[in-house]
């Protein structure tokens, strides 16, 4: 919303003496921020009237005249002009040397044909200027300024009111009132603790008539309709508006277009309520319905485009089509013409829904649709369209018919607010009086009534005591509030699975992984690039309603996919090793249940030089570790689809599967265009929080000496270590505190389809000393135990 300091001045509150930095600053700590703000005269320097002293014809050119300008100065300057409409004893606006005009041009001293020119007589199109500004002027020549009332040696910007700042306001949408100049005049008017000038319009009226003779209105649309407020004018004189009305309009970016459709767009600035004129002589049948549309009806709206309307649009119409577009345009049927007699003001509370829909579909939102889609006040229609006449008669361009035509269709609910004071002061930390309180509100138009605050109608933004506690917070100064402590603690922290999340990451990165994030939403054709079954329960993923596309049309049930996307996007950019991580949601869905579970997966994925299963093995073992969980049992499967039968394994804690491990199968691989080995790891998080250790407890230094034993065992080939491992530990009991594997051997002494495992056991007691018994029975057993369960024997 722009605001041009010159009007709030002269009209509402005088702010002259206040600069342009404070105005802004002051406002915007007050709650109305200030986006930008320009002076109008930034771009003209050094342009005064100039009067021509004496123009002779230019010796070298046939067109080209040489004149003397009186510019205030002490001898008059020479100007070189081509221009035919000028003569002598014309005030013309004059660029002097040195000067400068809209764009950037730089004007200069130079010749001009041999002949001296110290600068440039102007037009009205050179100093940023249009017909419509200037509807009186000569557009193809230099600008005459003998009819405007400027003195030589002036500063053109004074002429043309670009003395003038104009601040452009960033509006919140439960700020209807300040899409208007009156309603920022009230902010300042408070923020500057100064009395506003209030303008009640007065219309005297004609005797041409009374607007019942000549005018129906009918709301059959009432839902959409708050209000329809309307009057007319006879006699009607359309011309151009006076200059102080164009310059107000032109520095609030209004293109003026005659005195009549100038007015309209005056009082929507002023009061931020849109106003429209029809031409009465197109009205047919002398009656106004405001309706819904039906469908497949067509209107030329004033910008000469042909609406196709759906059913439901609310247009404004007669007894035998629609003259306009309710809330957003008028329609080319009953425009405003030079030739115009007598005109219908519209001033109307529409439905901001409807309008926002109407505008949206039809492509066309307007500064109306604008100010209507934020839910005005209704109660502001009638004086909008009282000041509309005013400024009839005030222009002298019409005979103003008596009688308002006023349809209420609906009235707001007188709103009152209890004034909390001690709430209000606990809320903000301050400690402001009840006086104060209501001078503040008093001052923002808000009135109080003993311990009840009347809600004005244009303030729908005030519901509760948070909404009055920040009009009394900004107006007693956000910056004046005292810097206390929270009275209420807001320690946060995190959760025991966040924790562990954080330390699975730490973990990651430290092992040099990096981490990623990829889309929960997947294609249903990953399913195939990663080979699995066709009558696999992860195939059954839910489908998204309006997805982007087809490439993200499911939730993933399963996220190898999208690490491996990853991996392959990293492979292509020829990067030659790649250790990623993520913690990622799969979305699985259950039957019976509108909504999935969604678990919690662990992925590593790597490539590259010196990446192998055991490598990957060591690092999961790693995060184990680090996380305090139950020891991990590894068991090699064969009939995954995605990793290779010969290098993948079930990992598992205490029974339960938490995931896989190992190659990623070479076709799987080469389905996204990987060449070499990948490994990937697939671990439920969520699982492994339920095999979490319990919290360590301190325990002293061992008093007794540990016992090392080593085993070597030749057993068959598929028997594993952790095969081995679990044997030992069982059969071991309570002395045993370690056990390493140290060797793997094959070849000579060991029988074919055999092989040599080398174990070293940690033995100790925390009471004794061990003797050459307490091991050697120890030994004993754990043979015996390999020998029956896993037919191994002593090398």
């Amino acid at each position: 919303m722009k605001l041009n300091r010159k009007w709030l001045n002269e009209e509402f509150v005088d702010l002259s003496q206040v600069s342009d930095k404070d105005f802004v600053e002051t406002m915007t700590v007050f709650g109305q921020k200030v986006e930008t703000y320009e002076r109008m005269d930034a771009e003209i320097k050094n342009v005064v009237v100039g009067k021509v002293v004496s123009m002779v014809a230019h010796p070298n050119s046939d067109h080209m005249f040489i004149c003397q300008v009186d510019v205030g100065g002490a001898e008059p300057v020479q100007i070189v002009t081509g221009a035919q409409n000028v003569h002598e004893g014309d005030l013309v606006p004059a660029a002097l040397h040195n000067s400068w005009l809209p764009g950037g041009v730089h004007i200069t001293k130079g010749k001009l044909r041999g002949e001296i020119s110290n600068g440039m007589l102007c037009s009205f199109a050179e100093l940023g200027l249009t017909q419509n500004d200037l509807p009186g002027a000569y557009a193809d020549g230099i600008w005459i300024l003998n009819d405007e009332d400027c003195r030589i040696g002036q500063d053109i910007n004074l002429v043309i009111g670009n003395d003038d700042t104009v601040v452009d306001f960033e509006i919140t949408n439960n700020r209807p009132d300040c899409y208007s100049i009156m309603g920022l005049a009230r902010e300042a008017a408070a923020a500057f603790a100064l009395p506003m000038r209030h303008h009640e319009p007065v219309v005297h009226g004609s005797d041409a008539g009374d607007i019942y003779d000549y005018l129906d209105v009918d709301v059959p649309a009432a839902e959409l309709c708050n209000r329809y407020s309307s009057r007319m004018v006879a006699n009607v004189k359309i011309g151009p508006s006076p200059k102080w009305m164009r310059q107000r309009l032109r520095a609030n970016g209004v293109r003026p277009i005659n005195n009549i459709v100038d007015i309209t767009n005056y009082v929507m600035l002023e009061y931020g309520q849109p106003m429209h004129a029809f031409d009465y002589r197109y009205v047919g049948d002398r009656k106004i319905i405001v309706r819904e549309a039906e469908e497949g009806e067509t209107l030329t709206t004033l910008d000469g485009t042909v609406r196709t309307l759906k059913a439901g649009m609310l247009v404004i119409a007669d007894e035998h089509r629609a003259i306009g577009l309710a809330g957003i345009m008028g329609g080319e049927n009953s425009e405003i013409m030079d030739d115009t007699t007598m005109v219908v003001f519209e001033s109307a509370n529409f439905n901001g829904t409807s309008i926002r829909q109407t505008a949206l579909a039809l492509g066309m939102r307007t500064e109306a649709s604008g100010k209507f889609e934020k839910s005005l006040d209704p109660m502001m229609t009638v004086p909008a369209v009282q000041r509309a006449c005013e400024l009839v008669e005030l222009l002298g361009c019409g005979d103003v018919l008596g009688g308002t035509i006023d349809i209420i269709n609906y009235v707001p609910e007188e709103k009152t607010v209890p004034l909390e004071v001690d709430k209000i002061n606990r809320l903000l930390g301050t400690d402001i009086s009840r006086e104060d309180m209501v001078k503040y509100l008093n001052r923002l138009e808000i009135p109080v009534e003993g311990n009840e605050i009347l809600v004005p109608s244009f303030r729908p933004d005030l519901n509760l005591m948070a909404d009055i506690a920040e009009e009394v917070g900004r107006s007693y100064g956000y910056n004046e509030i005292p810097t206390t402590a929270f009275k209420t603690s807001t320690q946060g922290g995190y959760s025991p699975e966040m924790k562990v999340e954080a330390k699975a990451g730490t973990l990651c990165r430290a092992m040099g992984y990096s981490e990623i994030i990829t889309y929960s939403f997947v294609s249903p054709l990953v399913f195939d690039q990663i080979r699995l079954p066709q009558d696999s329960p992860l195939r059954n993923a839910m489908r998204i309603q309006n997805p982007l596309g087809e490439d993200t049309s499911i939730m993933r049930t399963i996220a190898l996919p999208s690490m491996l996307e990853i991996l392959s996007r990293n492979f292509a950019y020829h990067n030659k090793a790649a250790k990623l991580y993520e913690l990622a949601k799969i979305y699985l869905p259950v039957e019976g249940q509108a909504l999935p579970d969604e678990p919690k997966m662990l992925l590593l994925g790597t490539y590259g030089a010196g990446e192998t299963f055991f490598t990957l093995k060591g690092e999961i073992e790693a995060v184990f570790t680090g996380l305090r969980l139950h020891k991990a049992a590894y068991r090699a499967v064969t009939d995954n689809p995605s990793y290779h039968p010969g290098r993948c394994a079930e990992i598992s804690m205490d029974g339960e599967v938490v995931g896989v491990m190992g190659q990623v199968h070479p076709l799987v691989a080469k389905n996204y265009g990987i060449d070499g080995e990948v490994y990937c790891a697939e671990i439920s998080f969520t699982k492994l929080l339920s095999h979490q250790l319990p919290d360590p407890t301190y325990a002293p230094l061992p008093k007794y000496p540990t016992v090392l034993r080593d085993l070597a065992l030749v057993c068959d080939e598929a028997v594993t270590v952790a095969q081995v491992e679990d044997v030992i530990t069982a059969a071991a009991g309570k002395l045993l505190r370690d056990t390493k594997l140290f060797d793997i051997y094959r070849g000579v002494g060991v029988p074919e389809g055999k092989k040599s495992m080398a174990f070293s056991l940690a033995l100790r007691a925390d009471d004794r000393t061990l003797t050459d018994a307490d091991s050697e029975g120890v030994v004993a057993k754990v043979l015996a135990a390999l020998k029956e369960k896993l037919d191994a024997t002593l090398r």
